[in-house]
């Protein structure tokens, strides 16, 4: 039977810099409320919500002191049960972020643990091992008294111990305090990261992090993560509505990774094997042919995602706007369920010249060369960019990126969206590759038929049908196109 998961849109606020509600420079649950309507007309099925729990803000949110409340930041636990309210009125499904790896250093555990009580919720050690901080430097930080602690991120992100009954027990009782106030699942970070192997072993060389998502690397990734997620299934199958959870999982092959969406654990996983595959005919049709079979293997949708608030914009990863329009395209008209970050919709770049003195990003801090403050620029609602001055400056060239410039252009990225993903509900069946001229790609799902060119050079596609869509002229350099075939082979 088809479920609402299996081949649904969702969009990604990036809540701190969706929408201002209060007009303090920082985007909030009553901004995210107020802006439901554009959601709803947009066409998505359902939104993911970044953490809105309160935090020091160490990592954006990814460092929790309270699991069960909002940090005033943000709102007030009322408004977010407003906008969940508000988002089913809208017929929009609501994802929460769930951070289980880790906790913020202000979280009243590791603040008794600081004290010498209850250490093993965490993992402390007489002495530490080679592991490296994913952002940047060890993984290990002294206390006062001589001992040391893991944080596979930053400092102030020390990791929970999973082996100790009490986290167990308080995360399933997190999880069913949301689920009580009405979200429809979890986007679980860092999903494949807290069951740490026997022992802590040393890796034995540096430059760990180069080996995440291309190489095993043995504090990620490990099997006991995956009871976790049963017992996890176990409670989000015993409440109605089709509870989801979504794995942010990095494994070394798409084979790992579909073990995280086997039939009795979560429901969908992130697909970063698309995400980072090069703007080239055959890689991509070789990503999309390895993430299809592997998640049927277990009976699993694919899921597919240009951006998120950990990498650049694919605008910018591509090179031009007019290919990550095609791309676009190309991933909508694919079978699963696909995910767009805020502001995909609107064509936005990443931000590459934000003044030094305005970056916050701690991976950045640590490692220059990878900080992700760029594609976290606050959205331009307005062709005055909408904001009172925001966080993170709006670049002034947004203006005529933003929603207003956008809106009801034919032929803007906006538009292209909303069309796309109107169309995208009729479509249905297996994807079908036709022959096509070299450094193109040619796809089909019942009468839909997708051209996209990859080559630098206008090509000639020969199609029996009608055109529905088209991100430029049909056949243009980096483009692609949506035809309903006359005659679906």
């Amino acid at each position: 039977m088809a479920t609402w998961w299996r081949d649904a849109a969702i969009y990604q606020v990036y809540v701190r810099s969706f929408a201002d509600g209060d007009g303090d420079g920082v985007g909030d649950l009553i901004g995210v409320r107020d802006r439901l309507p554009y959601l709803a007309a947009l066409g998505v099925d359902a939104i993911w919500l970044t953490p809105f729990y309160p935090s020091p803000m160490a990592d954006f949110g990814y460092d929790v002191a309270d699991y069960r409340d909002v940090d005033p930041l943000f709102g007030t636990l009322g408004d977010a049960k407003a906008l969940i309210d508000e988002s089913h009125g809208l017929g929009l499904r609501v994802i929460v972020d769930i951070v289980p790896n880790h906790t913020s250093d202000q979280h009243p555990w590791f603040q008794e643990a600081l004290r010498g009580a209850n250490r093993d919720r965490y993992v402390f050690r007489d002495r530490p091992n080679d592991w490296e901080s994913i952002f940047g430097g060890p993984a290990w930080t002294q206390v006062a008294d001589g001992q040391w602690y893991l944080h596979l991120f930053d400092p102030s992100q020390p990791d929970l111990n999973w082996e100790h009954p009490e986290v167990r027990a308080e995360f399933e009782s997190i999880l069913r305090f949301w689920l009580d106030l009405g979200v429809d699942g979890f986007r679980i970070d860092v999903a494949h990261g807290m069951v740490k192997p026997a022992g802590l072993p040393d890796i034995g060389h540096s430059g760990q992090t180069r080996l995440i998502g291309n190489d095993v690397v043995p504090y990620f990734d490990n099997d006991g993560v995956h009871e976790i997620h049963r017992s996890w299934r176990r409670i989000l199958d015993s409440y109605p509505g089709e509870r989801i959870g979504v794995a942010e999982a990095w494994a070394p092959t798409p084979e790992r990774l579909a073990l995280y969406v086997r039939p009795d654990e979560l429901h969908q996983a992130f697909n970063f094997h698309y995400l980072f595959a090069p703007w080239e005919a055959q890689a991509l049709r070789e990503v999309i042919d390895s993430s299809l079979a592997t998640a049927a293997s277990v009976g699993a949708p694919t899921t597919w995602v240009l951006s998120n608030h950990d990498v650049k914009r694919h605008v910018t990863r591509y090179g031009s706007l007019a290919r990550a329009r095609a791309a676009a395209l190309l991933t909508l008209a694919l079978p699963g369920s696909a995910y767009i970050y805020q502001g995909d919709e609107l064509g936005l770049p990443e931000v590459l010249d934000l003044p030094e003195e305005v970056l916050r990003d701690p991976q950045r801090l640590r490692d220059p060369d990878s900080g992700r403050d760029g594609c976290r620029v606050p959205l331009p609602w307005t062709r005055d960019l909408g904001w009172r001055e925001p966080w993170l400056p709006i670049p002034a060239a947004w203006a005529g990126l933003s929603v207003e410039a956008q809106q009801g252009v034919p032929g803007s990225t906006l538009e292209l969206y909303r069309e796309a993903l109107r169309l995208r509900r009729s479509f249905d069946g297996d994807l079908t590759w036709h022959d096509s001229p070299e450094g193109t790609l040619v796809l089909s799902r019942g009468d839909l038929l997708c051209t996209v060119n990859l080559t630098g050079s206008p090509v000639g596609f020969a199609v029996d049908g009608d055109l529905l869509l088209a991100s430029d002229e049909p056949g243009a350099p980096d483009s692609a196109a949506w035809w309903r075939m006359r005659h679906p082979a």
